[in-house]
């Protein structure tokens, strides 16, 4: 499984409780994904949904996020010609919005908070995760 690449590193406390990880997934894997968002149904997302177990819905910004999830898990698909710095605050804890980067979470204050510029697209894949498995991941890594 995917969150077996975690490590103590990607796990943090504060402000809350919550998985931050960076380049887990191959990057060859994830361009293929990243190739195909807007069609979940396309053979590629199908594989990553059978191997790991999950479903994948594609959110276009941050406000479409289901927050009605016991554990919200979002990998971030920032658009590749978007070069501008843009941060995803989690209660109020500044995180950067990097391309291939999870971040799971009990929490439900989560914002994308622009720069300057008004972003186009904010796309992320938010993946189904029971309680249990983020249990299990904090378990490992809380002190």
């Amino acid at each position: 499984m995917i969150w077996d690449k975690l490590n103590g590193h990607h796990f943090h406390d504060q402000p809350v409780d919550h998985v931050l990880a960076k380049d887990i997934y191959d990057l060859r894997d994830y361009d293929r994904l990243y190739e195909n968002q807007k069609n979940l149904n396309h053979q590629s997302w199908k594989e990553f949904c059978e191997k790991y177990n999950t479903k994948a819905y594609l959110r276009e910004s941050f406000s479409d996020i289901d927050l009605s999830n016991d554990i919200i898990c979002l990998w971030f698909f920032k658009e590749r010609s978007d070069q501008m710095a843009s941060y995803v605050h989690l209660k109020g804890k500044q995180i950067r919005y990097y391309p291939n980067t999870f971040l799971i979470t009990k929490e439900k204050d989560i914002k994308f908070v622009p720069t300057k510029r008004k972003y186009i697209r904010t796309p992320l894949i938010q993946l189904d995760m029971d309680i249990k498995t983020y249990t299990n991941i904090a378990k490992r890594f809380q002190k």
